[in-house]
């Protein structure tokens, strides 16, 4: 497996992911999808060959906060490390950024997930969070 920039952005094997995956609801607006993707502060990949096994999506300043919006894997090969492994990548290309923050589904093997990367409830740290969906 090999972890590098995602640059190439690929309609389908973007959709194929999602899809795989559940989030239909950002495949029914492919449209904002790509904005999203274009507008991203980073994307990175993981391959085998040239097969598309998952993506991670942040947003944000790149110095003060990071937003991880998008993190994704073929459900045929999750549990194997490469969730950890586009995370940690990710995490290292911004080592000094004070705020990396994230939002999952509440399901005891996503938060045990993030739990073992070091993230902590926004509560845990005297916070909330807030949320607008349209």
């Amino acid at each position: 497996m090999e972890i590098r920039e995602y640059t190439d952005f690929k309609v389908d094997e973007i959709r194929d992911l999602y899809d795989a995956v559940g989030w239909t609801s950002y495949t029914d607006d492919m449209d904002a999808l790509i904005k999203g993707y274009e507008n991203s502060l980073k994307i990175l990949a993981a391959f085998e060959d040239e097969k598309l096994l998952g993506v991670i999506r942040a947003v944000g300043d790149g110095y003060t906060i990071i937003f991880i919006q998008d993190i994704l894997v073929l459900p045929d090969y999750q549990r194997n490390g490469i969730g950890k492994a586009l995370l940690d990548s990710m995490m290292d290309l911004y080592p000094n950024v004070r705020q990396i923050e994230l939002t999952t589904d509440i399901a005891p093997e996503t938060i045990g997930f993030y739990s073992s990367q070091g993230f902590e409830e926004f509560s845990e740290l005297g916070c909330c969070g807030f949320m607008r969906l349209l």
